[in-house]
């Protein structure tokens, strides 16, 4: 499998060549490593080929390593076939950040959810069920503890989430493909509302912000500021998104994790193909540069391995 790799190559997967994908490729290029940006719809199996893959203008080689910035939405079928396009790529020995494994259970909330409490973990309680009735049922049970936060189950920048206070607060189901998430709100003195962003890259934090927003809906795709990180929660932040991403299996993530009034930490969210736009504004660390210099150290040693085998 090893003689279809394309030495040097590296593999920006993104819908758009945006401003995070550009820092990308100009840190690859500074490793000496040549980048191509291509969306993940554009790669297609073609069995013509040894690899079995092809992609834009590698002639039927396979990257040197694969960095996923994002996927675009679409129907089942074809964002089935786009993981299956990432499954390939690992199986034929390419390094995958994130692979496909990983998207899959960050960009499924309930797996997510599921992974870091079996882990042991603490994660607000978390009910995910298909069908009002069985929605009726949780926020029966569960409304008179608090609030509950409906998210989309495939979502991201805090689009569609609503806050359950009653029944009579859960949308109909042909809104949200008749899947309810749910999960404990957690309750914090406000405004202002603070959660905290983690960026980890491949067993290390190179950053971190503290992220402020009048609405408890805090991404600052939403306008919430990026704020430093109070020195005294450092650790416990550090230790905490380190351990969620060993759960969850990522290279590198964006772990979203919030303080209860009590001061207990709770972890929310594991993104698997997180921007750091927000951070790059607060942290020194150049956040590409960093992703680049581990995948190609993790090209080397895959190198190195391969070569002495």
């Amino acid at each position: 499998m090893a003689e279809n790799l394309s030495a040097g190559r590296i593999l920006i997967v993104s819908d758009k060549p945006d401003k995070q994908v550009k820092q990308l490729c100009a840190s690859f290029k500074g490793f000496g490593a040549d980048p191509f940006f291509c969306p993940l719809a554009d790669i297609a199996f073609d069995t013509r080929y040894p690899s079995g893959i092809a992609i834009p203008s590698f002639d039927g080689a396979l990257p040197a390593g694969v960095v996923v910035r994002s996927i675009s939405s679409g129907s089942f079928e074809a964002i089935t076939r786009r993981l299956g396009i990432l499954h390939a790529l690992t199986h034929m020995g390419v390094p995958v950040w994130n692979s496909a494994k990983a998207i899959e259970r960050c960009v499924d909330k309930s797996m997510t959810t599921f992974l870091l409490a079996q882990a042991g973990l603490p994660t607000p309680q978390t009910f995910a069920v298909e069908g009002l009735d069985n929605a009726k049922v949780v926020v029966d049970r569960e409304a008179s503890q608090g609030p509950l936060v409906l998210k989309p189950l495939f979502g991201s920048q805090g689009r569609g989430l609503k806050l359950i206070h009653s029944v009579e607060d859960l949308p109909d189901p042909a809104d949200i493909d008749d899947t309810y998430y749910l999960q404990r709100f957690v309750e914090r003195t406000a405004p202002p509302y603070r959660d905290y962003r983690v960026f980890v890259c491949d067993g290390e934090i190179l950053g971190m912000i503290e992220r402020c927003a009048d609405s408890w809906i805090t991404n600052i795709a939403r306008g919430a500021k990026a704020r430093p990180v109070a020195a005294l929660l450092h650790h416990k932040l550090e230790e905490l998104s380190l351990a969620a991403a060993r759960a969850i299996g990522t290279d590198f993530a964006g772990i979203d994790i919030v303080q209860a009034d009590d001061g207990g930490l709770q972890l929310l969210e594991v993104n698997s193909m997180p921007a750091w736009t927000g951070l790059q504004s607060v942290v020194p660390v150049r956040i590409a540069e960093r992703i680049a210099a581990a995948m190609c150290a993790r090209i080397d040693s895959a190198n190195r391995e391969r070569s002495a085998a």
